[in-house]
């Protein structure tokens, strides 16, 4: 034990640690240096806000900053920007990134996507406005006939033609229910009464 302690205390130990110590800090300090310089440390783009600019646009403004993009599809239409807009953008804009980062942007589509009218003949005007309403299209008026079912739907109408269950309208298009007022129309009545 004695020895061991005298080694510790000797000359050659004692240049070998401070050696050793020296090493460790040179080595540390090239390291940081390294990874400073090949992250960039301290050097970054703001993104810019792209938002409502059009695709190509977009994509001059993007290799101005020295970033990439990448376009990530939409299927719900936003009516407040224009068509083929961006309308997302992830980071948002004001973010400070390095270089080369890639943008992720959301587009918004030429318009609504089209849904199916769903078969709401001989359905109540309640229950047709409800199922309706769960595929996205809207009831704008209700016009009354001379049919026996009160309330009852008969027809449909979009923008002045008929339409039949399962053709495909734009989302939000709002139609008009064409019901029964619960009388029965003249010719039931005059075929009746001749019978």
């Amino acid at each position: 034990m004695r020895n061991f302690l005298n080694f510790l205390r000797s000359k050659v130990f004692l240049t070998q640690l401070a050696l050793a110590l020296v090493a460790v800090v040179i080595c540390s300090f090239l390291a940081l240096q390294w990874l400073k310089s090949s992250t960039r440390h301290g050097e970054f783009v703001v993104v810019p806000d792209l938002a409502r600019l059009s695709v190509p646009e977009m994509r001059e403004v993007i290799e101005e900053a020295e970033l990439r993009y990448e376009v990530v599809d939409s299927a719900n239409f936003d009516p407040e920007y224009p068509r083929f807009s961006i309308i997302e953008q992830n980071p948002p804009a004001g973010n400070k990134v390095k270089t080369n980062r890639k943008i992720y942007v959301t587009v918004n589509p030429s318009g609504y996507k089209k849904v199916t009218i769903p078969d709401i003949i001989q359905v109540t005007q309640r229950n047709a406005t409800s199922m309706l309403r769960a595929v996205g299209l809207d009831v704008q008026r209700v016009t009354y006939i001379d049919e026996l079912g009160k309330d009852m739907v008969y027809r449909i109408r979009y923008q002045g033609k008929y339409i039949n269950p399962g053709e495909k309208l734009p989302k939000t298009s709002k139609i008009e229910l064409i019901c029964g007022n619960g009388t029965i129309p003249d010719q039931a009545r005059i075929k009746a009464d001749s019978n």
